[in-house]
């Protein structure tokens, strides 16, 4: 086995962590602005002196390649360098960075791959500049089109493709990853489950399938000082009440089932007038289908109708389970088991890059501990001891994969 090096992993989070430094300590590093070109610039920059090959494809997304002894397809260690505003110094860039430090590990051991090893730094994974998130992923594995990726329009009325032709990192759609041995991406958890059962390590086996309804309640404005409460058709009295009985009944189906209303508008929005609308959303996650279709049957069995007001679910998006390969799963376990770390197999509540890639690559993910749980804000942080137990554990899966494909072994693609 073969240890990553701690403090130099740190030095280079510390590094990256310049580009898009927000005063509290966090980053905003949105997908093709110049604090992103100026990450990609140092990824590429560094790549090259460890003596990878660069290319970028089309949608702008970077591969850096050790080659190997075999020309073969690559195992693939994948991520991203964008963020959120104001978001974490871990988010998605670890996936990146300890990807790095295990080729330097490898370097410094003087250790010749047979198999090559692919470093991939996807485009607007986050969906924080352009919607929508994991955009360029979704486009290698079918899931979107490019060319209306290519349109999508930034607050600034910047499309995405303006942005990639800007950067300098528009490619070739030849250079696309469409053939890999297998895809690993390592990420902080984002969550507070692993922190909570003191693990070191999480063995992601996949991402939550999930729904997003949004439920209009269409009511009648009126003056708030002259209407009778009993002549009311108050939309906000009956999106709470019904807010109210969702979280009831949703909390019975199922005790893992996650369930956020995330999003509230009211119409006019003014102290002195009773609301004629109210639009909220519900977005709802969890491993089962059947749990997912239950959830699905409450949410368009509503009432049409309540206290005078209309009521009209509508399903903004969904996505199915994702399973990652139980035979990489397995590796990445036992690589914990070899490091002597404490480890947990678990489902992803948020989506990554690894769910696209899944549906054509032979995937799984490692998660790391995030300190009270907390992603996507300036408070996010990891240990940099987990980090570099995660890279450990990262390389050693690596190596594992090396020796198995050597010698022959193929993983498929699930077919759950």
């Amino acid at each position: 086995m073969y240890a990553c090096n701690r403090n130099r992993l740190q030095a280079l989070v510390e590094r990256f962590s310049q580009f898009g430094a927000t005063p509290n300590g966090g980053v905003t590093r949105l997908s093709l602005s110049k604090e992103d070109i100026l990450a990609r610039d140092c990824f590429s920059e560094i790549c090259k002196e460890l003596g990878m090959d660069i290319k970028t494809d089309d949608m702008g997304n970077v591969y850096a390649t050790l080659p190997g002894k075999r020309d073969c397809p690559p195992i693939v260690i994948g991520s991203h360098l964008d963020s959120v505003e104001k978001g974490g110094r871990f988010d998605g860039v670890l996936g990146i960075l300890t990807g790095i430090e295990a080729v330097r590990t490898l370097k410094d051991n003087d250790i010749e791959l047979e198999i090559p090893l692919m470093l991939v730094n996807f485009t607007n994974e986050e969906g924080a500049r352009f919607d929508p998130a994991m955009m360029s992923s979704g486009v290698i594995a079918s899931k979107f089109s490019r060319e209306k990726m290519l349109d999508s329009t930034d607050n600034n009325g910047i499309t995405f493709q303006e942005a990639l032709q800007a950067s300098g990192y528009e490619g070739e759609q030849e250079n696309r990853l469409t053939e890999a041995l297998a895809y690993i991406e390592l990420h902080i958890e984002q969550g507070p489950v692993l922190a909570a059962k003191q693990c070191d390590i999480g063995v992601v086996e996949g991402v939550l399938g999930m729904v997003c309804y949004e439920i209009t309640v269409t009511g009648e404005s009126n003056h708030a000082g002259t209407t009778p409460m009993s002549m009311r058709k108050d939309p906000m009295i009956v999106a709470s009440r019904l807010i109210s009985s969702l979280h009831e009944q949703l909390g019975k189906i199922d005790e893992e089932l996650v369930f956020t209303f995330g999003r509230m508008q009211v119409t006019p929005n003014i102290h002195t007038v009773i609301p004629n609308k109210v639009v909220f959303t519900i977005d709802s996650r969890h491993q089962s289908p059947e749990v997912m279709l239950q959830v699905e049957k409450l949410l368009t069995g509503i009432a049409a109708k309540e206290n005078g007001c209309s009521i009209r679910p509508v399903k903004l998006w969904g996505r199915e389970t994702v399973f990652f390969d139980e035979a990489i799963c397995d590796e990445v376990e036992k690589s914990c088991a070899d490091f002597g770390y404490s480890f947990h197999r678990m489902f992803s509540g948020a989506g990554h890059d690894a769910q696209y890639i899944a549906s054509i690559i032979p995937s799984a993910m490692i998660f790391v501990p995030s300190i009270d749980g907390k992603s996507h804000c300036e408070e996010e942080e990891t240990t940099f001891e987990d980090c570099a137990k995660g890279a450990d554990v990262l390389l050693e899966t690596v190596l594992a994969l090396q020796t198995k494909f050597s010698r022959g072994d193929r993983y498929t693609l699930n077919q759950r």
